[in-house]
Parts: C-alpha cells; structure tokens; sequence
C-alpha cells in the first residue's frame, strides 16, 4: 500500500510539478487540475441542471446593470490582452515561435498575459449563468455551452505548461473576436432603444469562423517548421478549430440564413398575392397606381431582381 501511495505521488508530482512551468506552477488556479474542473464542473450543473430548475417556477431576473458593467470589464480585459499581445510580439516569429521560460521581464510579460487570458476564460462563464437566470433557454446551446467548457481547460493548461510563444496567436485573435463581441453584448444590454445600432449581430458569427481559419492555419506551420515548440499540440488544437468552426457555420445557417430564406419566401407570398390582386382588377386604374405607390412594390422589385 505504502509503495503503490508512493508510486502515485510520483506520478503526480511528475505530472503537474516537474512538467509545468516553475514561474506560473505556484499562481492561483494553476497548481493543481482540481480547482479548474470543480469550476467547469459545477458550471456544468448549473446551467444544464440546477439553474433551470430553479428558474422553473421564477421570474426571469433582468440584470440590466450587472450586464452593462460585466460586459464592459470583458471589453476592457479583451482590449487590454491584444495590446499586450502587440506589445510581446516585436519579436515574435509568426512561422513558429518557442516558448521564453527565463525569469526575464519580457517572458513574465508574456506568461502574465497567458494566465490574465485564463482567468477571463474562467469569468466568461458567467455569460452562460446569466443566461439561465435571464431564462433565455434558446441561448444555451450544446456549441455555447462546449466552447465556454473547454476553453477554461485549455487556457489552464497553456498556462502552466507552455504560458507563451506560438500558442499565443490564440489568445491574441480571441481576444480580439472579444472585443467586437462583448461590444454587441454591451450596447444590447442598454435595451430596445439600441436595437437600431444593432445590426451586425450576424457579422460576430462571421468573425468567429475567420478566427478559426487562421488559427488554422497558423497551427499547420508547426507541421513542417521546428523551433522547439511542442508539434504534438497541432494534434489538438487542428481537429478543435475545424470542429469550432463546423459548429460556428451550424450556428449561422439555422439562425441567420434559415431566417433570409423564410423571409424572401414571406415577401415572395405577399408580391405574388399583390400581383394576383392587380390581374384580377387591371382595369382599374387608381388601384394599380395604390399599389405601385405602396412600399411592397420597390419590395418585390427588388426580390424578383434577386430572384433572376
């Protein structure tokens, strides 16, 4: 028994002592894998199964200011991690960058930004939570719900296994997507008087598909170039943004196109309807000009161009 607690306590050390990196190892979270799962897991209860029962019987919360300052902390963290991204990468290698483990302050600089990016993986949980609260169930999706479980756990391990170097750019791109994202959060929040400055909403989608594609192909070059940066990693980080980005185009198909699509068939129904109106009484020549002058006829001229 001694022996196989022994032989355990090895592995473990091994594990998460001697792999990791000695500068990020000791900060909060980071140490042991325990604390990260125990988050995700209980993010996991949560919003899958402790918090819609008890919103069952409840109003929904509103959460108007929460939302306002918590959207706004996210776009200041976002904006802040790509400075520091541009900062750290006067010198970086877009080919294949290794990863700075010296004590130096540039490679602090850029370990601190990696476990700043892990941290605000962890708060960005909250997104979900507020969901559930809010009792927009619509929202809670198997790709939200995936994405925002394993980022945390990713980020946990870049930080205290490889906190910097060629890893980096997705941190950086993200975090940027962030920006534009939380900003769309941010003013929705505001309520139904901002709903006229919102009509980029499906261009964030848009966005997140062109992140994963350029980390994809990012991520390809540690396939033909060395420089001391783990190869294996492409072993997961390739297959997750192909996967990312199916569930991304998935996503935009049913909410965006599905919904173009219904409303050009709507607009069709109602020109054939208005043509069928016009025939049956073309005789009448006040009618014809009513319904030329009606709005629904630039409407159906323009759709029956796209429609060629």
């Amino acid at each position: 028994m001694a022996y196989t607690n022994e032989t355990e306590s090895d592995v473990w050390n091994f594990l998460f002592v001697e792999l990791a990196d000695p500068r990020t190892n000791d900060w909060f979270l980071v140490k042991s894998p325990v604390p990260i799962f125990s988050i995700v897991g209980l993010y996991l209860y949560f919003v899958l199964s402790w918090g819609p029962r008890y919103m069952n019987d409840r109003k929904p919360f509103k959460l108007e200011k929460t939302l306002i300052v918590y959207n706004f902390l996210q776009v200041l963290v976002s904006a802040w991690m790509v400075y520091e991204g541009c900062v750290a990468w006067t010198t970086y290698n877009w080919r294949c960058q290794p990863v700075n483990h010296s004590f130096t302050p540039q490679g602090l600089r850029e370990a601190r930004g990696v476990y700043v990016y892990y941290l605000a993986k962890i708060t960005e949980l909250l997104d979900t939570v507020f969901f559930v609260l809010r009792k927009n169930e619509r929202q809670v999706t198997f790709l939200h719900v995936y994405h925002h479980s394993v980022m945390p756990l990713i980020s946990w391990g870049t930080t205290k296994y490889y906190p910097g170097g060629h890893g980096t750019f997705i941190g950086w791109i993200n975090s940027f997507v962030h920006i534009v994202m939380y900003t769309y959060y941010l003013l929705s929040a505001f309520g139904p008087k901002m709903q006229k400055y919102l009509w980029w909403k499906s261009h964030i989608t848009n966005l997140q598909m062109i992140q994963f594609c350029m980390v994809f192909i990012h991520q390809t070059q540690l396939l033909y170039t060395d420089c001391g940066y783990p190869r294996w990693s492409v072993c997961f980080t390739l297959p997750n943004a192909i996967f990312f980005y199916y569930l991304f185009n998935d996503f935009y198909q049913k909410s965006y196109k599905k919904k173009q699509v219904q409303a050009a068939d709507a607009l069709n129904a109602k020109c054939a309807a208005a043509a069928a109106a016009t025939a049956s009484d073309n005789n009448n020549d006040i009618t014809a000009k009513n319904l030329n002058g009606l709005p629904i006829a630039a409407a159906c001229d323009t759709q029956a161009k796209k429609n060629l």
